[in-house]
């Protein structure tokens, strides 16, 4: 199970949002790129960004920040966050990203996630949600498309992993969507990333333990890709390291249940 610390983008600043509320921003560092460069010092071996500019907007606002950490570190860079063209999806690669998360744009046009498959790109889709109802536009609009079915519409399409974000748990270090992450395992045979509501190394226990019989019922059980963590690492909860060694199965530093 693969770690991925966040890097939130808005306005050039390192940044994280309550429950996805443009309002209730909290700037964590002016300088982007050094936080990357310190989460792969601390042994990241891939950071997860995201444009909240672009996502709300669909303008690359940060795009030349993107690729200044791109090409400040040496590992890969995993980029979400307005990605709605093919055009926009090429800028980014060409900026150095190694994958892009689709999320606003799969819904609308889903052919856009093979067409970019299929060209020999890395795609990721993303799913954001409310509960379990898809939402778009930097989180702000309800689509009234379940989680499950949206997953569905991607199965044959090329993408590799599916990207799950629970908004409502996003930044509030509560606890991840145990609940809903465990019925999309069952359900879909893409590997699943989770993400919202970490908040110690307990949660991280929690998800690397948790598993589900795979869609057909039978073979090994499936479990989770990967994990974005945010809030947590920016407030000392936990450092990179004791995330990765709990991950690996030997729990280090601060942590244990609320």
């Amino acid at each position: 199970m693969k770690l991925y610390p966040a890097i939130d983008l808005r306005n050039g600043h390192c940044v994280r949002l309550y429950q996805g509320d443009y309002d209730q921003e909290t700037v964590y560092s002016d300088s982007p790129v050094d936080q990357a460069l310190a989460f792969q010092g601390e042994g990241a071996d891939v950071i997860h960004v995201v444009d909240l500019d672009a996502a709300l907007t669909g303008e690359p606002t940060n795009a030349d920040m993107i690729a200044a950490i791109c090409h400040a570190v040496d590992i890969p860079v995993q980029v979400g966050g307005g990605v709605r063209s093919e055009q926009a999806a090429e800028a980014l690669f060409e900026r150095g990203v190694t994958r892009v998360v689709i999320g606003t744009a799969a819904l609308e046009r889903p052919e856009l996630v093979a067409n970019l498959s299929n060209a020999g790109h890395a795609v990721a889709v993303g799913l954001d949600a409310y509960g379990d109802e898809v939402a778009t536009h930097g989180w702000t609009k309800r689509t009234g498309v379940r989680v499950g079915e949206m997953a569905d519409r991607f199965a044959e399409s090329g993408a590799e992993a599916l990207v799950v974000t629970e908004i409502s748990r996003d930044g509030t270090l509560s606890g991840p969507d145990v609940g809903g992450l465990g019925s999309l395992l069952a359900s879909t045979e893409l590997p699943v990333i989770a993400s919202g509501g970490v908040g110690d190394l307990a949660d991280l226990n929690t998800l690397a333990g948790l598993n589900a019989p795979g869609p057909d019922g039978g073979g090994e059980a499936k479990r989770l890709a990967g994990v974005i963590v945010g809030r947590a690492l920016y407030e000392g909860a936990f450092g990179v390291s004791d995330a990765l060694a709990c991950l690996a199965g030997g729990q280090s530093g601060p942590g244990g249940a609320r």
